[in-house]
């Protein structure tokens, strides 16, 4: 459907953030409709339930990966622009209007924004202030790394390029950006951001998270490695 959007949501035991999640995206000031869809990987909590209360879509399945759920939800989607928003991650008021701005120019294939922490502190400002630095430079290197917390695509390019890589358990969003760039323009939008949640690097300490994280890119980077299930603590 011409200049519609959908945003895809993937979960698994989200409870504790997946209302926040999705209130924000109902209090848009997007002025046109859109449809928010949630692919859930089989939740033993109560984010299906919670989910069903605000989602246009909500899809159940039974073979987890955080790529075939962001797969999913774009086959079902109405929406030639998807957006892929996590469901531990808050976005501000204006994300989806500002992202729809963005795909008004038609070269443009993919938009992303700043990625913030949910809880603050200076370590995770550090952190998340490194990440956004990097993803503004792999703009200009024509190598963008978009991690999947928060991206939009137009759905011609997505499908060209093949949408996310079931195959491998880490770095599947980096590898579709890289590919999606060879069909036009990558944004990156300072005028809104999300929030995001720092379970993970709460868990293994921001030194081991910086670690790890700078190996599996490493090691994509050099000799394109996919990601085993024991290689990276899937959480979705």
């Amino acid at each position: 459907m011409k200049d519609f959007i959908s945003v895809i949501v993937p979960t698994l035991n989200e409870e504790k953030y997946i209302k926040r999640t999705l209130l924000a995206l109902k209090h848009q000031d997007y002025e046109k409709k859109f449809e928010i869809i949630v692919v859930d990987s089989e939740s033993k909590d109560k984010t299906v339930s919670i989910a069903r209360n605000f989602a246009d879509k909500v899809v159940r399945m039974k073979k987890r990966g955080v790529g075939r759920a962001r797969n999913v939800g774009a086959n079902v989607a109405k929406g030639n622009i998807l957006i892929f928003i996590d469901g531990d991650t808050i976005p501000m008021p204006n994300l989806i209007s500002k992202f729809g701005n963005s795909f008004k120019t038609k070269n443009v294939v993919c938009a992303t924004c700043p990625i913030l922490p949910l809880e603050y502190n200076s370590k995770n400002s550090l952190l998340y202030a490194v990440y956004n630095l990097n993803t503004v430079l792999s703009l200009k290197t024509k190598k963008p790394q978009i991690a999947g917390i928060c991206v939009g695509y137009r759905r011609g390019a997505f499908l060209k390029a093949g949408g996310f890589d079931e195959t491998t358990h880490a770095l599947e969003d980096f590898i579709l950006s890289e590919k999606i760039s060879k069909f036009g323009k990558v944004v990156f939008d300072e005028n809104t951001a999300v929030f995001t949640s720092t379970r993970r690097f709460q868990k293994w300490g921001i030194v081991k998270s910086m670690k790890n994280y700078l190996k599996f890119y490493l090691q994509h980077l050099i000799n394109g490695k996919k990601f085993r299930r024991s290689d990276y603590e899937v959480i979705r």
